[in-house]
């Protein structure tokens, strides 16, 4: 069983888009693993391959006791009803904020074989879905705050370090 240490805000991995994946192979199956191991800890929804520094595009989730990952992950759909509320991040570990999110999404990809997978979800799954795809295109959830939100989201970072 391999748990990877999770980088937090300031690693550079973090800001970068992660690289299209291109080959299905062992080192792949490999990365899937440890994603899944790494997520499956209570409190843990989702987790992102650039989060164990790693720059592909895949991710691990942990939702109301699915879980699963997704490789070269596309959003296809957004509902226009929102959900606003707290999010945090393994890597920005202590901070949380309300973030509006679209209440639904549909995420398609690949599994570890290449075979095509489409996800779904309302609530948590849908949260989860747009916060790790957010990630493998170099951004945080702090990135969707705006007004007072993301003051005291900042000031919170600012304050603990």
């Amino acid at each position: 069983m391999t748990i990877r240490p999770i980088r937090e805000l300031g690693d550079p991995v973090l800001r970068t888009p992660a690289d299209e994946v291109r080959a299905f192979d062992k080192e792949l199956a490999a990365l899937v693993r440890d994603l899944l191991e790494t997520v499956d800890h209570p409190g843990r929804a989702g987790l992102a391959a650039p989060q164990i520094g790693v720059s592909a595009r895949v991710f691990s989730y942990n939702v109301d006791g699915e879980i699963g990952h997704l490789v070269n992950p596309r959003v296809v759909e957004l509902s226009e009803e929102t959900q606003d509320g707290d999010e945090g991040c393994l890597s920005i570990p202590g901070i949380w904020a309300p973030t509006v999110r679209a209440m639904s999404a549909v995420v398609e990809g690949f599994d570890v074989h290449g075979e095509p997978l489409r996800l779904s979800g309302t609530g948590l799954m849908a949260r989860c879905l747009q916060h790790e795809v957010d990630h493998l295109d170099g951004k945080v959830f702090l990135d969707r705050l705006a007004g007072e939100a993301r003051k005291a989201a900042l000031r919170a970072l600012r304050d603990r370090r």
